[in-house]
């Protein structure tokens, strides 16, 4: 049962964030179909893997930012860094017998929506540019110093 569906006002224009956010939503999702049958163990261990997914992911968007020099990296990591600390706050609740399940998908929800149309919605630019040139660039080699820059330098001198 799914709670939550991939929307396109979500998509920050760069398909492998667009897929890890989707992932972090199908997370959410098995949370909220785990927490209806109360089974403890496998509302943990959906836990532990969101944690693990979503601390990879944002490490893997911040080491974008930082490539494509986004002049507010630091902000973004510390907007980060609060989230992650807010997961583990709730991970601990969980250790120690708390229902959480509910709160937390309704809070993963609000704070991801947010997240992805303000925060990573301000970096897009810079790292599409980036990733635009990184495609441009194997070619470029190519020319300057393979195959193509010979068959130039025996046609064009």
């Amino acid at each position: 049962m799914g709670y939550w569906r991939w929307d396109a006002s979500f998509s920050v224009g760069i398909a492998v964030i667009d897929n890890q956010h989707k992932q972090m939503i199908e997370y959410i999702n098995e949370l909220g179909t785990i927490s209806i049958y109360h089974d403890k163990a496998k509302i943990r261990a959906v836990l532990v893997a969101l944690k693990d997914y979503t601390v990879s992911h944002l490490a893997f968007e911040e080491s974008l930012m930082e490539e494509a020099g986004y002049r507010k990296l630091e902000a973004h990591k510390q907007i980060h860094l609060s989230f992650i600390e807010r997961i583990h706050f709730f991970q601990e609740r969980y250790e120690n017998g708390e229902d959480i399940a509910q709160q937390l998908m309704l809070d993963l929800q609000m704070w991801l929506i947010n997240h992805i149309q303000h925060e990573d919605t301000d970096y897009k630019e810079a790292v599409q540019a980036m990733l635009h040139k990184r495609e441009i660039s194997p070619m470029e080699e190519h020319i300057k110093d393979g195959w193509l820059a010979t068959l130039r330098d025996k046609f064009f001198k």
